[in-house]
């Protein structure tokens, strides 16, 4: 069998998705995140892409702070409801059923039923103009 080529084009599959949850206990918000990585072992550092016009922007612009929830089949359902409704016009998390979870090192709820979290700080953020702002974090107590 030949290899296809295809045009240039932002696609790797399959790419994860996971709820990434800002915020803090009274006020937060889910976001589904396709677009987030590894970027570095040492330090760990990994990425989520977020556009500007999403509601979660700003709140990540100005606290600093973000989870990333990892999901399973039985979330699946969740996590594609949180990627298609807006955190400015419904508690994601009231209306999912979802449990908020105090962090160990920053001030945004984890998702209690995501069977691994993981609390960055940002570092880092580039804009990338019109498309989405990639924040980088470190994971909780490896911040400097």
């Amino acid at each position: 069998m030949s290899k296809v080529m295809w045009k240039p084009g932002t696609f790797v599959y399959p790419i994860p998705a996971v709820m990434v949850t800002c915020g803090d206990m009274e006020k937060s918000n889910i976001i589904t995140i396709a677009w987030t990585g590894i970027i570095c072992s040492t330090p760990a550092k990994v990425y989520i892409s977020v556009r500007p016009e999403r509601y979660s922007y700003e709140i990540i612009k100005d606290t600093k702070e973000f989870v990333i929830n990892l999901t399973t089949k039985d979330l699946a359902y969740q996590t594609d409801w949180c990627g298609v409704k807006s955190g400015k016009d419904v508690d994601k998390f009231k209306e999912m059923k979802l449990t908020k979870e105090k962090a160990n090192f920053v001030s945004c709820p984890m998702i209690k039923e995501s069977p691994v979290s993981i609390e960055c700080k940002v570092t880092d953020v580039q804009d990338l103009g019109r498309t989405p702002h990639v924040y980088s974090g470190c994971f909780g107590n490896k911040c400097r």
